[in-house]
């Protein structure tokens, strides 16, 4: 079975490491020091006119902090969606509600701009409150994949619940392990929850991806 990594990439720097390491996709996105938000038009189209290759997911985020969103934000989420659709592959976003819930009705719309584009919904999913609950809900949305790190502050220490939502995924849905994922924990995550796919920065905290660890990273998950 072929595995798939994907990139996180929070400035140009990282997106030329990415490329020259040979990854085949990238979560594009900007200040991964707030936990990203969605990067400048000029950095999409600069990607994807000089990396045409890249398969390139978009973080749509607002801003920092909590994932509950006004109408302020919602509308400038979905003004990037559109905007950004000739420039990516697919989109990512999220959102939650004041108590804790999937936003269904904000889903649905950044959805619809998504205008058939596949919706990775992002590590908000880590703070809903019932994660068994979310991923039906997201299953019954039609989102393409869940980027989360099983509710702890990594995906090593996730494991059991990234397994146990990967079984209740089954086909119908992409579970992506996320946060923390480094070159060394990576094969652990990957044997132990049956991952398909997997997500991390591989800048081992410099802020830029690192082209010998994503190197690294393709050799560990083609084993």
């Amino acid at each position: 079975m072929k595995r798939v990594l994907e990139i996180c990439t929070g400035n140009i720097e990282s997106v030329i490491a990415a490329a020259k390491a040979g990854a085949e996709r990238i979560e594009l996105c900007s200040a991964l020091d707030v936990g990203g938000v969605t990067p400048s038009l000029g950095m999409m189209q600069w990607t994807h006119s000089t990396f045409p290759e890249l398969k390139v997911q978009l973080l749509i985020r607002s801003r920092g902090g909590n994932f509950v969103y006004d109408k302020a934000d919602l509308e400038t989420m979905l003004i990037d969606i559109r905007e950004a659709l000739p420039y990516v592959n697919g989109i990512v976003c999220g959102a939650l509600t004041n108590e804790g819930d999937i936003d269904i009705e904000a889903l649905r719309l950044m959805m619809a701009a998504a205008n058939g584009k596949p919706v990775t919904f992002h590590r908000a999913f880590d703070r809903c409150c019932d994660p068994k609950k979310a991923l039906e809900q997201l299953i019954d949305a039609g989102c393409t994949r869940i980027l989360t790190s099983g509710h702890e502050s990594s995906a090593e220490k996730g494991i059991h619940l990234l397994r146990e939502l990967i079984e209740q995924a089954g086909d119908r849905i992409i579970i992506m392990p996320g946060g923390g994922v480094t070159t060394i924990n990576a094969r652990m995550i990957v044997d132990q929850t049956g991952c398909k796919e997997i997500h991390g920065s591989f800048s081992a905290g410099t802020g830029i991806t690192s082209t010998e660890a994503v190197k690294q990273m393709l050799a560990i998950i083609a084993r």
